[in-house]
């Protein structure tokens, strides 16, 4: 994958500039299918799953997901890319701040 390319910069960039839930809401419908984003979500909670433990075929009959794309989640869930891992983290350290806030 390039992201050194103007479009792909340009991508990162336009995520990076979105401040709210409903602005994030917004450009995702305009930019993908309906479909692509319940698939991303889904994506998005087996590496969840997969960080717990879960197995995979509790995470396929969860997610409704392939055992092919689980499989691939994990992949990149323990590849050197480390997306996944990046926001999961980010993710249960924002989730815990809201907790001791009383938010959630």
């Amino acid at each position: 994958m390039n992201w050194g390319n103007k479009e792909n910069k340009r991508l990162i960039q336009a995520i990076l500039a979105l401040k709210t839930d409903d602005e994030t809401e917004k450009f995702l419908r305009d930019l993908m299918t309906e479909k692509e984003i319940k698939e991303f979500a889904k994506r998005l909670k087996a590496a969840e799953m997969l960080t717990e433990k879960m197995p995979y075929s509790i995470i396929e009959k969860e997610t409704g997901l392939s055992s092919t794309t689980v499989a691939r989640v994990a992949k990149w869930l323990n590849g050197k890319g480390g997306g996944y891992k990046i926001i999961i983290s980010k993710l249960h350290n924002h989730n815990s701040i809201q907790s001791r806030r009383g938010l959630f």
